[in-house]
């Protein structure tokens, strides 16, 4: 072959930095990975517009799946669960771009993906890809969402959610509310940060507004922002231990916590480390950070030496076992209980095709008997926190009522929190759809003297 050919057919089968890294990221989510996890991996090795537009189709794609199965079943005449899943994965990116991107060329869209299946060696699926997509250009107006009479099996196709799910924000929050919360999960979720070292604050600040970012105060949080640009400033930073990138929610329950100089906390369930490390660096407390992997503490552990904290432990241990320390140890203790994470979706959509009910149900009982166990180890006077980033009532307020209920030794705290975010029994929940942030439950409890 010259050279000439040579170089033809190596045009005629490029495919970009950014389509060939979400393609290989979301195959490796379809093995059980985490894209959030994933991209971050991915990040250093793409220029800024590549891993832009890969994050971009990362998560378009998880976010939209059902809507885009849907729609490639009726532009393929085939269920989609007969395709190969690399022939399944570039058509998803392929028909995400037509559809959503409108800044891409329709010719980019559909040649690049025909390009992924000749790469993954798919026989001769490259000529199937191509037909498909070029059908979807020629009905762009599609939407397999029409004509559903059914308004939960509509709202289910329209926002790509499990129709199981939507039935159960219908029944506890209602159509509209749970309509307004779909929605929130498919938009981008903004980012938000804290400084480390607050004593830094203003340093920090003025180096990123100086480096083109544009910063907001959070409303719901005493010392996050929301951060616009920056571009690679705010990553060195944060790889610098300088700032943390952490949701607003996340860094409000560090805030009930509220530690004293020389408290001792324990955060029963730490990994990957964002409350503890919080904690760590705005309290002159002892942080126990504690976790139930080992491989996941080392996340932690690598967090603390990142930003300099000396005053956090990590330790290993099952809180739904039973804690390894004596009976009232403990001025502070946080359960930031394992959960199904659906206040999540922003930003990890692929929970929404890994979770059933019945985890749900699961989930549950773990939470009761990890809060229980917890609630041993409270100083009288002291104060146990309980917080999920799930948005379901059977991880929140049913866990929290039943151990209201067996422990009368503990009486509810009124949190110090924006009203806006209290509920009728007391606890504080954030919404997507309300605060633009992650959905987060969080409650306290004092231990009477």
């Amino acid at each position: 072959m010259n050279k000439l050919a040579t170089k033809t057919s190596k045009q005629r089968n490029s495919v970009s930095p950014a389509r060939l890294a979400a393609f290989d990221i979301l195959r490796r989510v379809a093995d059980g990975g985490y894209a959030s996890v994933l991209l971050a991996a991915r990040a250093a090795e793409l220029e800024s517009r590549d891993r832009a537009l890969c994050h971009e189709l990362v998560l378009g794609v998880l976010r939209f799946q059902l809507w885009l199965d849907l729609s490639i079943e009726h532009f393929s005449g085939r269920p989609i669960a007969t395709l190969d899943p690399p022939v399944q994965l570039a058509l998803r990116l392929g028909l995400y771009q037509l559809r959503f991107l409108t800044r891409i060329p329709h010719s980019a869209a559909v040649n690049e993906s025909v390009n992924l299946v000749r790469r993954a060696r798919v026989g001769s699926a490259d000529s199937f890809v191509n037909a498909v997509l070029r059908r979807a250009t020629r009905e762009l107006d599609y939407d397999p969402a029409a004509g559903i009479e059914d308004p939960v099996e509509r709202l289910s196709v329209s926002t790509s959610h499990p129709r199981w799910l939507i039935e159960r924000w219908v029944s506890a929050f209602g159509l509209p509310e749970s309509a307004a919360l779909a929605a929130a999960n498919n938009q981008p979720a903004p980012l938000a940060f804290r400084v480390v070292d607050s004593y830094a604050t203003a340093e920090i600040l003025q180096q990123l507004g100086d480096g083109g970012a544009l910063l907001e105060p959070s409303e719901i949080a005493d010392g996050a922002w929301r951060i616009q640009g920056g571009g690679e400033l705010g990553v060195r930073l944060a790889r610098e231990g300088k700032i943390y990138f952490q949701d607003e929610a996340s860094q409000l329950v560090a805030h009930v916590v509220a530690p004293h100089p020389g408290d001792t906390v324990l955060d029963v369930c730490a990994a990957p480390g964002s409350k503890a490390s919080q904690m760590a660096a705005s309290s002159r407390a002892l942080i126990i950070a504690g976790d139930k992997h080992l491989h996941r503490l080392r996340t932690v552990r690598d967090v603390f030496q990142t930003q300099g904290l000396t005053k956090g432990r990590c330790l290993v241990l099952d809180g739904e076992s039973g804690l390894p320390f004596q009976n009232e140890s403990f001025e502070r203790v946080l359960v930031d209980a394992p959960c199904s994470g659906t206040g999540t979706l922003r930003h990890n959509p692929e929970i929404r095709w890994r979770i059933s009910a019945p985890d749900i149900l699961e989930l549950s009982n773990r939470q009761r008997q990890i809060l229980t166990n917890a609630s041993l180890v409270v100083k009288p006077g002291g104060r146990l926190i309980y917080s999920t980033c799930s948005v379901e009532p059977e991880e929140n307020e049913a866990v929290v009522r039943d151990f209201a209920e067996s422990s009368a030794e503990f009486e509810p705290v009124k949190l110090a929190v924006n009203q806006t975010l209290l509920t009728g029994l007391g606890s504080a929940r954030t919404w997507p759809q309300h605060h633009n942030t992650d959905g987060f439950f969080i409650t306290a409890f004092t231990r009477k003297r």
